[in-house]
């Protein structure tokens, strides 16, 4: 207590911050619309809220138009191989950027078929370019479903995340960007929904898309790895066996990543946990 009765600022902690790091008690990565509520943006000028409304509302139009989840099937690829494989070869640099507008698109409308995509990457541009283009366009597309979820189409997508948001609150709150990339790292959590989550804790976009590309990458590039090998499959005439991507020779090592990147946070508990005590 200083002379004059007043608080003695020197003794005061920084202001606004506690153990947790972050101003207020808030998490790295997330901003200070900390709950599904403040998923909104009330300060971005009204064109930057529609854009994504409106960049979504293209997308479906012309994937109703092309009938586009006829085409996301492994019948179709195995049907027009000959002719996809030449227009690969003969035009490769725009082919690549069809195939990612194309699977960014199916990414952000949640358009089924992912799996038959990445597959259809490894298979077209080979396993190293065609991870490179569905990581890119997979990080596109989600980042629109981000943006999506914090305008005026918030309410509706917050509807169909459902309950599944108050059984992930606690890891976006403690720290959401490891928590994204365990998700990420594990893909057995529906893609779309993880899409939303996040910006309704209010996580920021640059931090949810790093955490998208670093989290889907490894297994991306086990798929697209798996899926250069389909001319083999198709000259068998047979069939890609997709239980061998849940297979535990595949999924172990994702599981290893996974720990490996939460240990920083059971460590922090744990000694958490050790003071308190």
């Amino acid at each position: 207590m200083s002379r004059g009765g007043q608080p003695d600022k020197r003794l005061e902690g920084p202001r606004g911050r506690d153990e947790t790091g972050g101003p207020e008690g808030r998490p790295e990565g997330v901003s200070t619309m900390n709950g599904p509520e403040g998923a909104a943006m009330p300060n971005v000028p009204a064109w930057r809220r529609w854009l994504p409304v409106a960049l979504l509302a293209l997308g479906l139009a012309a994937a109703l138009l092309l009938d586009l989840d006829r085409f996301l099937s492994f019948d179709m690829l195995r049907e027009r191989r000959a002719w996809l494989t030449a227009e690969v070869a003969a035009h490769p640099v725009r082919s690549g950027a069809l195939f990612f507008l194309i699977y960014a698109a199916a990414i952000a409308l949640s358009i089924p078929g992912g799996t038959a995509l990445t597959l259809a990457g490894g298979f077209l541009f080979g396993a190293a370019i065609g991870a490179v283009l569905v990581i890119g366009a997979a990080t596109l597309g989600a980042c629109l479903v981000f943006l999506a979820a914090r305008t005026a189409l918030g309410d509706l997508l917050k509807r169909r995340a459902g309950p599944f948001l108050a059984r992930m609150e606690r890891g976006f709150r403690e720290d959401a960007f490891t928590y994204l990339l365990v998700l990420r790292l594990i893909p057995l959590f529906p893609f779309w929904l993880v899409n939303l989550v996040p910006a309704f804790f209010g996580m920021r976009l640059a931090g949810y898309a790093l955490a998208t590309l670093i989290g889907i990458a490894p297994a991306t590039i086990i798929f697209t790895s798996l899926g250069s090998g389909l001319g083999a499959v198709f000259d068998a005439g047979a069939r890609p066996d997709l239980g061998l991507l849940l297979s535990p020779r595949l999924l172990l090592p994702l599981i290893g990543l996974a720990l490996l990147a939460l240990a920083p946070v059971l460590y922090r508990r744990m000694s958490k946990g050790g003071r308190d005590a």
